[in-house]
C-alpha cells in the first residue's frame, strides 16, 4: 500500500489517496469509495480512472470507469456502467466517489484509483489502491406477524429475533417502529450498535416513566414492552436491525439493514375517552364586532382528571391552558389582551372561552382548540396522554362599506395644447357628516399607465403627485374644496401628455373605538379629455417666381406657414442660405417669436441688398434680394419654429418645420477650360525621381487664374489623396498625404512662363510612392463684386507610377536530413545562406522545431539582425537554454549546436532567415525571408543488451547445510549501467510439498532479498531472516548464500536483474529486466525414505510414473548393480561431492498415493552416481 510513502513526498508533488482498506461489504448493497488528488498542476478539474484486479488474476488490470472517457470500461463492466449501477460522483475538481449500487460477489478485488499526469514533469504518486471483499448477506430479522386487539391502559409485548453468521467482527443495532396508514414511521425505542438505549421523541416521556422497555432475553431475541397503552399507540409495530462493521479508518458502516414483518395493534377506548366540541354564535362578522368561541369537553370524571387546552388560529398557536388553568398567550395576542381586545378564560372544568371584542379583517380564518389529557405517573410527574381536537371553525370578517356616489365634470372634451383644463368632482349621495373624505386625482394615459396628479388627505393637506411636484410649485396645478363633498382641479397651460382619462377617487374614513381612522370604502368616476397638439398639421412651404437670374437682376422668395394659429401662439421664421458648391446652410435673417428681426453674421453683405417683410394677417414672410451675383447663387429655404411658454416661464420649442429648397441660379460665362487627358506609365527603382506634368490646353479668358491640386490614388483608397495645392493666388498648401507620408521635403513644383504647364517632381522615390497620380485644375475669374470665383475645373489623365524594391535574391540551403543519435550526444544544425539581395543587407536567423504530437512549431533561438541572441519559449522553459551554442564561422553560415541531447529534444528542426535592407528614409525593412530544409532528429535511449545466465541447474543440500545461488550477468547495455538484483523462490502450496499444477495448489513466488541499484538492501523474508549472506564477486557476478538449510527451503530459485541508466539530466531509469534460469534445490532429510525421495525428485518421478514400461526394467537392473557393488565397497555411504547415494539407501520402490502430482522434469545432482 502507499500510505507509508506520503510522509516522505516533498511539497509540490502529486499525491493520490484512496479510502483505506481492507473493506468488507455485503452482497446486493451499495458501496462508495473516495479518491482525492493533491499537489497537482494543470487544470483544476482532474481526470480519474478506476481499475480492478481480480483475486484470480492479481496482475491483470481491468478497466472499470473513467470520468473523461465513456468507452473506458472493459466489456464485463460496460452494461453496469451504462445502467448507472457503477458510476463516479465528482465531489469537486480533485475529489470523487466511486459508486457500486448493487454489489456482486465478483466485485471482490483490489481497486486502483489513477490520475493521468497534467504536470510539467512526473513527480509524486499518480495512483493508490485499496481492497474490497464482498461477503454474503447473513442478517436475519424475524418477528411473528399478527393482529392484536388491546384495551386502553393494557400492556403490549412483542418479540424480535436477530441473527447473523458473518465471520468478520460486526455489531448489531435494533429499533422498533410504529406506522399509521400513510403517516411516516415513528421510532418507539432503539438499541444502538454501542448498546445505547434511546427512545423516539413521541415516546421519550413514557420511556423515562418506565412505560416503554426493550429487553434482550437471549443471544438473538429481544422483547419490546409497552405499558399503559394509549389510543395513539394504534398502528403497525415492526422491528428493524442493521449490521455494522468497522472500516480500517475507524468509522462504522451499516453493511446491511432489514426489517421484520409487522404486528397490527388496535387500542379500544374506555370510559376515559375524550370528546371535544367547538361552538360559536355565527360564521360571518363585520369589522369591530365581538366573537366568542366555546371549547366544550365531554368526558367522565372531569373534576378528577387533568387537561391542557390550546387555542389555534390558522394552525398558529394563540394561547394555551396548563393543568393549573393559567393561560399563556403568544406575543401578538398577548398585546391585544393587554389592550382589552381579547380574553382567554376557563368558565368551568369542561368549558373554555376565547373571546375577541373587536374583530379585524385579518381575524378571518380557521379557529380550533386542542384538549390533551395529562396523566400522573407513579413518580408524581405529568406526561401527555390522549389528545383530541374538533373540526376547524372558520369565520369571515367583512369590512365596513361606503355608500357615497361621485360625479365628475370638465370644461371641454377637447382643447388645444396650451389651453387650461378644468374639472369638478362632487359627492352626490351617501356621505355621513361625521366621516371624512380624502380625494385623489389620477390620470390614465392611452398606454393605460396610471399616475397621481394631486391628493387631498382627510386632514385637508394637499400632496402633489411625484410627476407633478415641480409643476404644482409654479402654480400650474390647482385643487380646491368649494364646499364639503365638492372639489375642483385646474391644469394651466396644458400639454399633449395631459391627454387621457381623469379620475377623481374619493375615500371615506370613519373613526374606530380606539380613536384611529379606518377606511370604509372608495368610489371613483372620471372624464376623458383629448388635447390637440399645436404641431398637428404644422407645415411650411417656400416659393419663388424667378428661379434663374443673371448678374445684377433681382428675385423674391416667399415662406408660407399653415395652419392659421391664434395670436397667442408664437412662431419664429428663419431664411437660410446654402451657397452654390457648399454643403452647409447658414442663417440669413430671422423673424423671432416676439416679432423682432435678427440678421445672421455669416453673410453680412446680404443686408445692403436684402429686404424682409412679414404679413399682418398671417405668419408668412417674404425675402427680396437685388443686384444678384454669383455670391447669391445657391439654395434657399425657410425654417418655421413653433414655441410654447412653460409654467416656469421657460420656452419650449414644440416643433420645427423646414420648407422645400429653392435653388436660385446666377448664370456665369461658359467655360473653355481644357486639361490634357493623356495617360502614361512610369516604372523606376527606389531613390529615383518621379516626374509629373499637368498641361492646360485652353482657357476661358486671358485673365483666368488657375489653382492646381495634385492627387495620388492608391488601390486601397476609395478616393485620391491630396499631395499639394497651388491656389489661383500662387499660394502653396501641402495636402494631408504629404503631411502623413513625409513628402514635404521631397516635393518640387514648377510653372512655365507661358502659364499653361505645371510640373511636380517627387525626389528619392520609395516603394510606398507607388500609385496613380493626376492633377485637378480650377479656373478662377473675378465676379461683378470683384471677388474671385471658380468658374470651372477639370481633372488630367493619370500617370501610373511603380516604384520597385531591389530584386529578391535570398536563398537558403534546402537540403533535408534525417539523424538518429543516442542520448548525451551533440548535434550541430547548419543554416547556410547561398545568396542574398545585397551585400549591405543584414540577416536575422531563427530556429524552430516541430515536436511529435504538438500541432504548432516552437521557437528555439533567434539571432536578430543586430546580432542579439534571443531564446525562444521552448528553451526558456526547459534546460535547453544551457545546452545551446550558436556560431557563424563565415558570412552566411550559421551553426546551432545542441549539447547532451535528450529524448525530449527529438523533432524536426528548420531555420528561417530574414534579409533586411535600408530604405531611402534610413529605416531598416524586411526585404525577404526563406526557410531551410528540414532536419529530422530522433534521439534514442541505448538498446537493451542485458543478458543473464538462463541455464537451469539442480542442487541437493543436506539439512542444516548451506547452498549458493549465483547470478551471472553475461552482457550489459552500457558501462554506466547499475544493477538491482533480487532472488525469488517458487514454492508450493499443494499436498505433499511438491510443485503442483492441479486444483490442490497453485504456484507462488516469494522474494528472499533485493539489492537495489543504489546498494540499498530490502528486509530479508521471514523464513530466511538471519540466514542470508550476499556477495558481489565481480561487477557481473552476484552470489546469495543460504545458511542452515531446512526442509522448507526446497524449491526453484532464480534471480531477477534490473539494469538502470542515468538520463542526460542525471535521473536514473530502468532500461531492462531479465530473470535467470531456475536452480532446483532439494533439501535432504537424513531420515528420508524412498517414497519421499521419489516424490521430491522430479526427474525420478517421471521415470517411475510417466515411463513405467521402458524405464522400469532399466531401474531394476541399475538397483541390482548398485547393490552388488555396495557389497564390495567400503561401508562409506557418501557419494560424489558429499551427496548421499539415495538409490543405494532406498532400494525399494514404494508407490505412494500422496505423490500423484507430476513434478517439473529435472535431474538433481547426486540422484544418480
Amino acid at each position: 500500500m502507499f500510505y507509508g510513502l506520503y510522509a516522505g513526498l516533498c511539497a509540490g508533488q502529486r499525491i493520490v489517496t484512496v479510502q483505506k482498506g481492507h473493506l468488507y461489504r455485503a452482497k446486493g448493497y451499495h458501496i462508495t469509495i473516495w479518491c482525492n488528488v493533491s499537489g497537482y498542476g494543470g487544470p483544476l478539474e482532474q481526470t480519474f480512472q478506476w481499475f480492478v484486479y481480480w483475486p484470480s488474476a492479481p496482475k491483470r488490470e481491468m478497466q472499470l470507469i473513467s470520468t473523461s472517457d465513456s468507452s473506458f470500461p472493459y466489456a464485463v463492466y460496460t452494461q453496469r456502467v451504462k445502467a448507472r449501477e457503477i458510476y463516479v460522483e465528482r465531489i469537486r475538481g480533485d475529489s470523487v466517489l466511486l459508486h457500486i449500487t448493487k454489489l456482486q460477489a465478483k466485485d471482490t478485488g483490489e481497486y486502483e484509483c489513477h490520475t493521468p499526469n497534467t504536470d510539467e514533469r512526473y513527480l509524486g504518486s499518480y495512483s493508490a489502491k485499496t481492497s474490497l471483499s464482498v461477503i454474503p448477506d447473513s442478517l436475519r430479522v424475524t418477528s411473528e406477524a399478527q393482529t392484536l386487539n388491546k384495551v386502553q391502559h393494557d400492556s403490549l409485548e412483542l418479540r424480535c429475533a436477530v441473527s447473523k453468521t458473518t465471520v468478520q467482527h460486526s455489531h448489531i443495532s435494533i429499533a422498533w417502529y410504529r406506522k399509521k396508514a400513510e403517516e411516516p414511521a415513528v421510532e418507539v425505542v432503539s438499541l444502538s450498535r454501542d448498546f445505547v438505549l434511546h427512545a423516539g421523541s413521541e415516546y421519550s416521556q413514557r420511556h423515562a416513566s418506565g412505560d416503554i422497555r426493550l429487553d434482550k432475553i437471549g443471544e438473538t431475541l429481544s422483547k419490546l414492552t409497552v405499558y399503559n397503552l394509549q389510543s395513539s399507540d394504534e398502528g403497525e409495530f415492526y422491528c428493524e436491525a442493521a449490521e455494522w462493521i468497522q472500516d480500517p479508518d475507524g468509522t462504522w458502516y451499516a453493511m446491511t439493514r432489514k426489517r421484520s414483518e409487522g404486528t397490527v395493534v388496535y387500542v379500544e377506548g374506555t370510559d376515559m375517552d375524550i370528546n371535544v366540541r367547538l361552538e360559536t354564535e355565527k360564521r360571518t362578522y363585520t369589522v369591530g364586532e365581538p366573537v366568542e368561541f366555546r371549547c366544550i369537553l365531554e368526558v367522565q370524571n372531569v373534576a378528577k382528571r387533568y387537561f391542557s387546552i390550546s387555542w389555534a388560529f390558522n394552525s398558529s398557536l394563540i394561547a394555551s391552558f396548563g393543568a393549573n388553568a393559567v393561560p399563556v398567550l403568544n406575543s401578538e395576542f398577548a398585546q391585544r389582551e393587554a389592550l382589552g381586545q381579547l380574553k382567554v378564560s376557563k368558565e368551568s372544568d369542561s368549558v373554555y372561552i376565547l373571546k375577541i371584542y373587536q374583530l379585524r379583517l385579518e381575524d378571518s380564518g380557521k379557529y380550533n382548540c386542542r384538549v390533551t389529557e395529562r396523566l400522573k405517573t407513579s413518580t408524581g410527574e405529568f406526561i401527555d396522554g390522549e389528545s383530541k381536537r374538533p373540526k376547524n371553525t372558520p369565520i369571515t370578517v367583512l369590512p365596513l362599506k361606503t355608500n357615497i356616489s361621485v360625479e365628475v365634470t370638465n370644461n371641454a372634451p377637447s382643447v388645444l395644447e396650451g389651453e387650461s383644463l378644468r374639472f369638478g368632482c362632487n359627492v352626490r349621495t351617501g356621505f355621513r357628516p361625521q366621516n371624512r373624505l380624502s380625494v385623489t386625482w389620477q390620470l390614465v394615459d392611452k398606454q393605460n399607465r396610471r399616475s397621481d396628479i394631486v391628493q387631498l388627505d382627510r386632514d385637508g393637506t394637499l400632496h402633489p403627485g411625484p410627476s407633478y411636484i415641480e409643476r404644482s410649485s409654479y402654480g400650474g396645478i390647482q385643487m380646491e374644496q368649494i364646499r364639503p363633498g365638492s372639489f375642483t382641479l385646474e391644469i394651466f397651460n396644458s400639454l399633449k401628455a395631459d391627454e387621457g382619462h381623469y379620475e377623481c377617487r374619493i375615500t371615506e374614513w370613519t373613526r374606530r373605538l380606539d380613536g384611529e381612522w379606518q377606511m370604509i370604502g372608495e368610489r371613483h368616476n372620471g372624464s376623458a379629455v383629448s388635447i390637440n397638439a399645436l404641431d398637428a398639421g404644422f407645415a411650411v412651404t417656400a416659393i419663388s417666381r424667378t428661379p434663374g437670374v443673371t448678374y445684377n437682376e433681382s428675385f423674391d422668395l416667399q415662406c408660407i406657414i399653415k395652419p392659421h394659429y391664434p395670436s397667442w401662439v408664437p412662431v419664429s421664421v428663419t431664411w437660410r442660405f446654402q451657397p452654390a458648391g457648399s454643403t452647409e446652410f447658414h442663417d440669413l435673417v430671422t423673424f423671432t417669436r416676439d416679432g423682432g428681426v435678427q440678421w445672421g453674421d455669416k453673410y453680412s453683405g446680404f443686408r445692403t441688398r436684402t429686404a424682409i417683410e412679414k404679413a399682418e394677417s398671417s405668419n408668412n414672410v417674404r425675402l427680396s434680394i437685388s443686384r444678384a451675383s454669383d455670391t447669391e447663387a445657391g439654395k434657399y429655404q425657410c425654417v418655421a419654429e413653433l414655441w410654447r411658454k412653460n409654467y416656469n416661464s421657460s420656452w419650449t420649442r414644440l416643433a420645427d418645420r423646414t420648407s422645400n429648397l429653392l435653388e436660385i441660379r446666377v448664370l456665369r460665362p461658359v467655360t473653355k477650360l481644357q486639361v490634357s487627358k493623356s495617360k502614361r506609365s512610369v516604372t523606376l527603382v527606389e531613390n529615383r525621381a518621379i516626374p509629373l506634368n499637368c498641361s492646360v490646353k485652353s482657357q476661358t479668358s486671358p485673365d483666368s487664374h488657375f489653382a492646381v491640386l495634385w492627387y495620388v490614388h492608391k488601390p486601397a483608397d476609395t478616393d485620391g489623396r491630396l499631395i499639394l495645392k497651388t491656389t489661383h493666388n500662387s499660394v502653396f498648401e501641402y495636402g494631408t498625404y504629404a503631411e502623413e507620408e513625409g513628402l514635404k521635403g521631397r516635393l518640387q513644383f514648377e510653372r512655365s512662363l507661358s502659364g499653361g504647364l505645371f510640373s511636380l517632381t517627387v525626389q528619392k522615390a520609395q516603394v510606398s510612392d507607388t500609385g496613380s497620380y493626376y492633377c485637378h485644375v480650377e479656373e478662377w475669374l473675378l465676379n461683378p463684386n470683384h471677388a474671385w470665383y471658380k468658374l470651372a475645373e477639370e481633372v488630367s489623365g493619370r500617370t501610373e507610377v511603380t516604384v520597385k524594391l531591389p530584386d529578391n535574391l535570398l536563398e537558403v540551403n534546402q537540403t533535408t536530413k534525417n539523424l538518429t543519435i543516442l542520448e548525451n550526444e551533440w548535434v550541430t544544425l547548419e543554416c547556410l545562406v547561398t545568396s542574398r539581395s545585397s551585400h549591405a543587407s543584414h540577416l536575422s536567423v531563427e530556429w524552430y522545431v516541430w515536436k511529435p504530437g504538438r500541432p504548432e512549431k516552437e521557437e528555439v533561438v533567434k539571432l536578430s539582425r543586430q546580432t542579439t541572441f534571443l531564446y525562444g519559449e521552448l528553451a526558456t522553459a526547459s534546460d535547453l537554454k544551457s545546452r545551446l551554442r550558436l556560431e557563424s564561422p563565415s558570412p552566411g553560415l550559421y551553426l546551432l549546436t545542441i549539447q547532451n541531447m535528450t529524448v525530449q529534444d527529438s523533432g524536426t528542426y528548420s531555420c528561417r532567415v530574414e534579409e533586411w535592407l535600408l530604405d531611402p528614409t534610413n529605416i531598416w525593412y524586411r526585404r525577404a525571408e526563406s526557410l531551410s530544409g528540414l532536419t529530422t532528429i530522433v534521439v534514442k535511449q541505448p538498446d537493451a543488451s542485458l543478458q543473464v545466465d538462463t541455464t537451469a541447474a539442480n542442487l541437493t543440500v543436506t539439512e542444516q547445510g548451506q547452498f549458493h545461488l549465483d547470478c551471472t550477468i553475461l552482457s550489459i547495455s552500457s558501462r554506466e549501467s547499475r544493477f538491482a538484483v533480487s532472488w525469488v523462490v517458487l514454492k508450493t502450496k499443494g499436498r505433499g510439498g511438491r510443485t503442483s499444477r492441479n486444483k490442490d495448489g497453485e504456484e507462488k513466488k516469494q522474494v528472499l532479498l533485493r539489492v537495489g541499484q543504489d546498494a540499498l538492501f530490502s528486509p530479508e523474508a521471514s523464513p530466511w531472516e538471519g540466514r542470508l549472506r550476499f556477495q558481489k564477486l565481480s561487477t557481473m557476478l552476484y552470489r546469495l548464500t543460504v545458511l542452515q538449510a531446512g526442509t522448507n527451503d526446497g524449491g526453484n530459485y532464480s534471480c531477477r536483474v534490473e539494469e538502470w541508466l542515468p538520463d542526460p539530466k542525471g535521473v536514473w531509469y530502468r532500461l531492462a529486466e531479465e530473470e535467470s534460469g531456475p536452480i532446483s534445490v532439494y533439501i535432504q532429510n537424513t531420515g528420508s525414505s524412498l517414497q519421499s525421495v521419489t516424490c521430491s525428485n522430479d526427474a525420478l518421478f517421471y521415470f517411475v510414473f510417466f515411463y513405467p514400461f521402458p524405464i522400469f526394467g532399466i531401474l531394476i537392473i541399475t538397483i541390482l548393480l548398485v547393490r552388488f557393488k555396495s557389497r564390495n565397497s567400503s561401508k562409506n555411504s557418501e557419494g560424489k561431492n558429499g551427496v548421499p547415494l539415495l538409490w543405494i539407501k532406498e532400494p525399494h520402490l514404494n508407490y505412494s498415493p500422496t505423490c500423484l502430482e507430476p513434478p517439473v522434469l529435472s535431474i538433481h545432482p547426486g540422484t544418480i552416481d
